[in-house]
């Protein structure tokens, strides 16, 4: 199939002489572009779907379509063999159950400080919200410092506590099961309010999911040079990016540092079109300190749950796996705890007259 692709690209100048795994960055960059560009229309975030606000109802349905589409279309390219998860990480066996628990809520309780998931936050920083950017940075640089730096030997404890499965994917996985999960998603999407271009762009963005990982999986497959089977994702692409920038002369870029590139361009693209690039920055040093404390918890959580909202969630749920489906539910619940815990500390300062200001708004 990568033979065929070239041949079909061959139009384009040099791609004939690229290998799988330089063909996709640009193929990454490409899906980035699309995404960024749709969720900065559709305001896309996981966050704003989970804790309690004006407008949860409406983008609860815009991702719950996403989910829908990325299910129903990634298990079609299953039945039809495209692409096949069996060795994939997210089908281990041995579930990690204590690192997928503890990084989950560390995520959500980070996204909830930051007033947005990584994916949000990095189509944020492309419509030049400097506070976001600062967050994804740091993001960035905990999430390799959990990978392969101080706190590895954290992640390494936590993940020797596991829990045997039979089977890594839910009971039942498969077109059908798949079928009635998506049918019951968008039952409930479509009678969440939200507006019928919102709704339309997040099947696209549930449809790009989808078009990952049969891009990384099928189109680019390759036995002499493969290319990891991935799909839309912000954890791995963004350590993956740091140390590409700092070290590009020896370090190559990934399917998942185009992801990223594509994302900012997409959305900076989308907010000169639409009037809505804003340079912003913080307003305080108490924000700034909520900021970096939310993305040292994402850096460490995404790591430990194996993935973000996107890579664990959007990406992974499709896969019909039992991790992916604990990561993005302990997200959730990190999300939700934060949330009130915060609501109830501001409505006790309140009421002690300790503060006459109203919370600090962050990213959005």
């Amino acid at each position: 199939m990568y033979e065929a692709l070239l041949e079909t690209l061959s139009f384009i100048p040099g791609l004939e002489d690229k290998t799988a795994p330089e063909v996709a960055v640009y193929a990454g960059l490409i899906l980035g572009v699309l995404f960024g560009a749709v969720a900065q229309v559709t305001r896309f975030c996981f966050r704003r779907a989970v804790v309690s606000g004006p407008d949860q109802r409406q983008a609860a349905g815009v991702w719950l379509t996403a989910l829908a589409l990325a299910i129903l279309t990634t298990q079609f390219a299953v039945m039809y063999g495209l692409i096949s998860f069996d060795d994939h990480r997210f089908m281990v066996t041995d579930l990690p159950v204590a690192a997928i628990a503890l990084g989950g809520l560390l995520f959500g309780a980070g996204m909830v400080l930051t007033r947005g998931c990584v994916s949000r936050l990095t189509v944020l920083s492309g419509s030049g919200n400097l506070r976001a950017l600062t967050v994804l940075v740091v993001f960035a640089i905990v999430a390799h410092a959990t990978l392969k730096g101080v706190l590895a030997p954290l992640r390494t404890a936590l993940g020797s506590y596991t829990v045997p499965l039979e089977n890594a994917a839910l009971p039942g996985a498969g077109p059908i099961l798949a079928g009635l999960i998506a049918f019951a998603l968008l039952a409930v999407a479509a009678r969440s309010g939200a507006r019928p271009s919102h709704l339309i762009g997040g099947a696209v963005i549930g449809l790009l999911a989808a078009a990952g990982w049969v891009t990384t999986g099928y189109v680019l497959y390759d036995d002499f040079d493969p290319v990891a089977l991935e799909s839309l994702s912000f954890t791995l692409p963004a350590s993956e990016t740091l140390f590409w920038t700092i070290a590009s002369s020896s370090i190559s870029a990934t399917f998942g540092t185009g992801i990223l590139g594509g994302v900012l361009a997409g959305a900076a693209i989308a907010a000169l079109i639409r009037g809505e690039f804003q340079w912003q920055s913080f307003d305080s040093p108490a924000q700034t300190g909520r900021y970096l404390s939310g993305a040292a918890l994402m850096g460490v959580g995404g790591v430990l749950a194996g993935g973000c909202t996107l890579g664990a969630g959007l990406s992974g749920v499709p896969t019909l796996s039992v991790a992916a489906l604990l990561a993005i539910l302990a997200i959730a619940a990190g999300g939700v705890i934060a949330d009130r815990l915060l609501k109830i500390n501001a409505s006790s300062s309140g009421s002690a007259g300790s503060s006459t200001k109203p919370p600090l708004q962050p990213a959005e």
